[in-house]
């Protein structure tokens, strides 16, 4: 950890004074760097380092005839459920970019490597999947574009898809429950896909099934996004449903493609 070349004995002893009241164990004791949230790596809270510290410092200097304090018989209360409605996470891991734009109607391709993991953005359940590309260029047909996606209705009643997947976790199926941060499948490029991407779409749930051109998107993802990569909890709640509200569940697209 130290690299001595030169030094005196006054600094020499001043240097084994410090490792002997136990300041190597104190360096050794910080916190490691945060890393970015892109990687989707929660940073270690530094209020949670400095607390063992101090409870590691306060033991070591209690007196051994002090009686030990009464435990508490108050129940603890209960930690966070991971997936508590109204909290997000970045629904890919590692290094991406995306645009605050789409061609022809509202979504978001976030770009990215093929592999990288596709998770739940929120707790919900799952509503349509598909697991084979069957999508023809000649064809062009909107309802096969997606390649293999899968598509959940959010604890806050909001639609959430993803497509051109490379593959799908075998645990996803419609009906299972899903916590937010799990595991939905790979980035691919399957589907009306020319490279590596995940296309992420926001929708009311109207149908549930089988209305593609409502379930590719209605509403921009980027504000939402641009929240969640940073750690924090905008929702697309009220602005989904209130364009629902305006727009109803429209029966065949508004645009094509």
């Amino acid at each position: 950890m130290y690299s001595i070349r030169k030094t005196t004995p006054m600094i020499l002893l001043t240097a084994a004074a410090f490792a002997l009241t136990g300041g190597l164990v104190a360096c050794g004791s910080l916190a490691p760097t945060a890393t970015s949230p892109v990687a989707g790596t929660a940073p270690l809270s530094v209020s949670a380092s400095a607390s063992v510290s101090s409870s590691a410092s306060t033991s070591a200097s209690a007196s051994p005839s002090r009686p030990a304090a009464t435990p508490s018989t108050k129940p603890p209360k209960p930690a966070k459920q991971l997936g508590t409605p109204g909290k997000f996470v970045f629904p890919v891991v590692g290094h991406y970019s995306y645009a605050h734009t789409h061609h022809d109607y509202p979504a978001t391709d976030i770009i990215t490597a093929c592999g990288n993991e596709v998770r739940a953005v929120t707790s919900g359940v799952i509503l349509e999947v598909t697991r084979v590309d069957t999508y023809k260029a000649k064809v062009n047909a909107g309802a096969t574009r997606g390649g293999l996606s899968v598509s959940f209705k959010g604890d806050d009643g909001i639609r959430y898809y993803g497509s051109h997947f490379e593959e799908i976790n075998k645990n996803i199926k419609p009906g299972v429950r899903v916590s937010m941060g799990e595991m939905l499948g790979k980035v691919g490029q399957t589907g009306d896909a020319g490279v590596c991407h995940l296309h992420f779409g926001l929708s009311p749930v109207c149908s549930g099934t089988g209305d593609w051109w409502i379930q590719r998107g209605v509403l921009y993802p980027w504000p939402y996004l641009d929240s969640w990569r940073k750690g924090g909890d905008k929702s697309p709640a009220a602005a989904v449903k209130a364009w629902q509200v305006k727009n109803g569940c429209p029966k065949h697209a508004l645009t094509d493609p």
